[in-house]
């Protein structure tokens, strides 16, 4: 084959083609259309819209209040990332549930929130997931969001009724009376730049404490709402009555003010005469309480006691019954201790002070007359055995204090013979 005849091939070759093309250019035009649209179809499905049969996902149920117009086939985003689509809004005995279907390579927080938001005014809901940290665990298929962790913007009918009750609560007469005084004086306009201003630097300062000023209002719907339980009606009543008794009271109280200088001066003077020994009363207050805040949980097993049925009052009360007093009487000798300390003689009148003390030498508490040491005690308090080292065991209390309002006590007997002597130890 010379050079010249393979030129010649290729185009017979190409003029033959496109006859054959001419005389079928119907279906030519068929075939063509139907590769555009196959080649459109793929664009806008794995393109445009994300469609990968071959990606794994997973599905999770997110409980909502409501739906807030959010649809099946809306995106699901990840802080506005699209991870995944809605495939179905099902109703519920208390809400509804949207099932997600989400990439399963996205790494969506267990424990963030969900929420249903637009992309503009005109709507364009979808539900994004919002979580303050990536640290797992992260949804997994089969996961349920509840409801108290979703939210949903305010529908429009709400918002209306929002306004409505607002709108019912402006008065037309002043805000007409508002308009007419702004527009008396030269400095109307101004004045009401200077309004809006204030109310765009108020509106300002409230976005900035959006948060705290939610939970303001949420903690006063509460409060709210445990007033309006409240009884205001007789409470009204009741105070008016009240103020009605005191206003006809008014005489004795401006009696009562009026002598009350003249009491204040007594009690002054009463205050002013008692100083002196003011001070001593105190200390003795101060000793009183010491010693009966030791003695407390033996006052206490007296009167209500833990460690026995019944207390001494009631045994005391059991004596009384049928119109008498029931008692047994002992003929047997009781057990008696002896202190071991001087005896002076009963018929001399001059009121010693007792010992202070007085300790049984026998330490048995079942044999104690007087059952000190099985009375309860504070805690960690020692039961006393005797007077502290280097005390002697007969000193005796303070002398009791002789003032001027003291009744003398004097012996007006015969002259009685010495004492006897101590006996020896």
């Amino acid at each position: 084959m010379s050079p010249r005849s393979v030129p010649e091939s290729a185009a017979r070759l190409i003029v033959t083609t496109v006859h054959a093309a001419h005389r079928r250019r119907n279906a030519m035009s068929t075939t063509a259309l139907i590769l555009v649209l196959l080649c459109g179809v793929a664009y806008l499905a794995f393109g445009a819209l994300g469609v990968d049969p071959t990606a794994a996902t997973m599905r999770v149920r997110v409980h909502l209040a409501d739906s807030g117009g959010l649809l099946p086939g809306q995106n699901v985003a990840l802080r506005g990332v699209p991870v995944g689509t809605v495939d179905t809004v099902e109703l519920t005995e208390d809400g509804l549930v949207a099932v997600a279907v989400i990439d399963a390579a996205a790494r969506i927080p267990a424990g963030g929130t969900a929420r249903v938001a637009s992309l503009s005014m005109a709507g364009e809901q979808y539900l994004d997931f919002r979580s303050d940290s990536n640290d797992g665990p992260h949804l997994a298929d089969g996961d349920e969001i509840a409801r108290e962790r979703t939210s949903t913007p305010a529908p429009l009918w709400r918002t209306l009724a929002a306004l409505d009750s607002t709108l019912d609560q402006v008065d037309p007469e002043q805000v007409a009376t508002i308009v007419g005084e702004l527009g008396v004086g030269a400095q109307g306009p101004d004045k009401l730049a200077d309004i809006i201003d204030g109310g765009v630097f108020l509106i300002s300062t409230l976005d900035s404490v959006l948060p705290q000023t939610v939970g303001l209002l949420r903690d006063s719907r509460a409060v709210l709402a445990t007033a309006s339980e409240l009884r205001y009606t007789e409470f009204a009543a009741d105070a008016d009555a009240l103020l009605t008794g005191i206003a006809a009271k008014s005489g004795g109280y401006v009696a009562l003010l009026g002598a009350a200088p003249g009491t204040l001066r007594a009690l002054d003077a009463v205050l002013a005469e008692n100083s002196a020994t003011a001070t001593d009363m105190l200390g003795h207050l101060g000793v009183t309480s010491q010693m009966t805040s030791t003695r407390v949980p033996a006052l206490r097993e007296f009167f209500f006691p833990t460690g026995r049925d019944g207390s001494t009052l009631d045994a005391i009360g059991v004596a009384f019954h049928d119109g008498g007093i029931w008692g047994l009487v002992n003929l047997y000798p009781r057990y008696a201790c002896d202190y071991d300390l001087p005896r002076r003689p009963p018929s001399l009148p001059d009121f010693p002070e007792p010992y202070r003390y007085t300790y049984c030498p026998n330490t048995d508490p079942s044999v104690l007359i007087r059952g000190a040491r099985n009375a309860p005690r504070p805690p960690g308090e020692e039961i006393p055995e005797g007077p502290p080292p280097g005390v002697s065991p007969e000193l005796q209390t303070t002398r009791t204090p002789i003032g001027p309002l003291s009744i003398p006590l004097n012996f007006g007997g015969p002259e009685l013979p010495p004492p006897p002597p101590a006996p020896a130890r």
